[in-house]
């Protein structure tokens, strides 16, 4: 159900209540049927409105397109995105994370938080190297079929044929003076992975994700940037329901 059809059957319900609230009691009986009718919609009109309020507030569905993040998510799935939940804390490296993407597009993508402002990052021999450490993932599909280096105020990329930086008119590669070095992911901005590494429109391809601000490059630059939530809970379908652990 979505929010627009919640809000319809709030609706419906409400209109039910206002009906029953002026509806003239012109007998005894009627008004002991009217208070009944009452006493058993007003806990479903309760209930309506305060999911309603929960989807428009605190958290939404998401359904995944695609297969990007397999293993992970499967296509099909229902996810349970917590909208409130980074009003109070930062994105944690491995959260799973709906967001608008620094490109032109009318849908939020939903990939794997890796590389967090301040935090050194490349990708050699399949494995993921944060800060120097590599990754543990066993969550991928396959190891990156790329190299990938965060240096000289750039991203750059070895598909094969050696490594060139992003274009930072096509990708959200921020200019030198949002940097504090070279070599390190700058403020608001995130690397961002799907886990099905080689089948993934990821941060390799359009730049760093941000949670706040404008973007700083790229086709959306000066456009509102924002992270949409967190994805924490598979509810559909219920073969394979489970809460996304980092």
């Amino acid at each position: 159900m979505t929010p627009f059809e919640l809000l319809g059957l709030v609706g419906v319900f409400l209109a039910a209540r206002i009906v029953l609230t002026l509806q003239p009691v012109k007998a005894g009986s009627q008004g002991k049927s009217t208070n009944f009718a009452r006493e058993y919609l007003d806990p479903f009109i309760y209930a309506g409105i305060a999911a309603f309020l929960l989807i428009t507030f605190v958290a939404r569905t998401y359904y995944i397109p695609s297969g990007s993040m397999i293993p992970t998510l499967q296509i099909g799935d229902v996810l349970l995105v917590n909208k409130f939940e980074y009003r109070f804390r930062k994105p944690a490296e491995g959260d799973v994370i709906v967001f608008p993407p620094p490109i032109p597009t009318p849908d939020d993508f939903i990939k794997r938080l890796i590389g967090r402002p301040g935090d050194t990052l490349r990708i050699d021999g399949g494995k993921v190297f944060v800060n120097g450490k590599a990754l543990n993932e066993p969550y991928i599909a396959d190891p990156p079929a790329y190299k990938l280096q965060i240096r000289n105020y750039g991203i750059y990329v070895d598909a094969g044929g050696g490594y060139a930086p992003l274009d930072p008119s096509v990708a959200n590669v921020p200019p030198r003076r949002f940097w504090s070095a070279p070599d390190r992911i700058p403020a608001h901005c995130y690397f961002m992975m799907g886990d099905n590494r080689n089948d993934s429109e990821d941060s390799h391809i359009w730049g760093f994700a941000q949670d706040s601000g404008t973007f700083d490059a790229g086709p959306l630059e000066g456009k509102p940037a924002h992270f949409t939530g967190h994805a924490f809970l598979i509810f559909w379908p219920f073969n394979h329901a489970k809460i996304l652990w980092r």
